[in-house]
């Protein structure tokens, strides 16, 4: 009944990881006579461990009922999953409700089941940009929370849709789904997620080497080309990564299928060694490319006399981004580091 799917990265070193289900089915079912059921895809909030400090959600099984914004003020909501459209969403409410450790049986989250929009005047554009930052501060919020409570989110449909009209009427009538009062209850039969201790990280490499002169017995230098393929989102089922690296993916591709059209003529082979790497664990601090370094040997590490990290290089605004693990000590690098900040 639950397919699973291994979790996204971080912007930064994870000391450790843990497998996230990805995609499950939850029930909605009526506990009075049991006269109505409906199974909906959702996707689960990413977890991991950051510097020994637990991010994310830990639990993944839910069995609780369901309820609205609208429940009474002061009810206890320790057994109680809520429901909150995306158009709904007051982040406010959501950040106080974490940060001061309220209790919670569950949240749902129903985003939009398009959420790119056709261009049709000011207020539809105003309208998804609306959303779009809505949805980017609510993954900022989770993704950088430890939240004791399952988390999932789910797409809006009609189903679904009708099943939250029903909780809103009974939650604004003052009857809120019990055990006793009946009404929709969630249900995810799932075991909590165990952790990973070592992901596999895979790395794709190709090379073309350069033309040597008569004579020259000398290893040729390496210009590196790398880009990381993975992403990272609050649900790692839905993070597509167009930006974080599908560009950069495409552009080292784009790269290596014109420079292996040149390197196929003796004519236009330049003298250097052209060496092209995809590498998994972008977000974990680039670990799969720091795997992929060592695997080399000690000559090509020293032949690599320039490196260039293609990683979201399709940005709005136009600008490019130059990161280093520290000073650059060659003299036109560091000018253009130095301009550059």
């Amino acid at each position: 009944m639950a397919n699973s799917k291994k979790p996204g990265g971080l912007r930064e070193m994870l000391e450790s990881m843990y497998s996230v289900i990805a995609l499950l089915f939850i029930l909605v079912a009526c506990v009075e006579l049991c006269d109505a059921a409906a199974a909906v895809d959702v996707y689960r909030l990413i977890q991991y461990d950051m510097s020994g400090s637990p991010f994310g959600s830990r639990f993944a099984a839910l069995n609780h009922h369901a309820a609205s914004l609208h429940f009474p003020p002061g009810v206890d909501l320790s057994r109680t999953v809520l429901i909150i459209p995306l158009r709904e969403l007051n982040i406010t409410f959501v950040r106080e409700y974490i940060n001061q450790k309220n209790p919670l049986g569950g949240l749902l989250v129903l985003l939009p089941e398009v959420l790119s929009f056709k261009t049709g005047g000011n207020k539809q554009v105003h309208e998804k940009e609306k959303m779009k930052n809505l949805l980017a501060e609510l993954e900022r919020l989770l993704v950088h929370s430890n939240i004791p409570y399952p988390v999932y989110f789910a797409f809006e449909n009609d189903e679904i849709d009708t099943v939250l009209a029903d909780i809103k009427k009974n939650d604004l009538m003052g009857q809120p789904a019990t055990a006793t009062t009946g009404g929709y209850k969630f249900v995810i039969p799932t075991t909590e997620p165990k952790k990973v201790a070592s992901p596999t990280m895979t790395n794709i490499q190709g090379w073309l080497s350069g033309l040597k002169t008569d004579g020259d017995a000398n290893q040729l230098p390496t210009i590196a080309i790398v880009a990381s393929y993975d992403t990272f989102g609050a649900a790692p089922a839905l993070s597509v990564g167009s930006n974080s690296n599908g560009s950069g993916i495409v552009a080292l591709l784009e790269i290596a299928r014109l420079f292996s059209l040149l390197y196929s003529n003796p004519k236009t082979r330049g003298r250097y060694n052209l060496l092209f790497g995809l590498t998994s664990g972008g977000p974990y601090n680039y670990n799969g490319t720091q795997k992929w370094l060592r695997s080399f040997d000690q000559r090509l590490r020293e032949s690599i006399d320039y490196a260039i990290c293609l990683n979201s290089i399709g940005s709005w605004d136009n600008e490019l981004w130059i990161h280093v693990s520290k000073p650059p000590e060659n003299a036109y690098i560091k000018q253009i580091f130095e301009v550059s900040w």
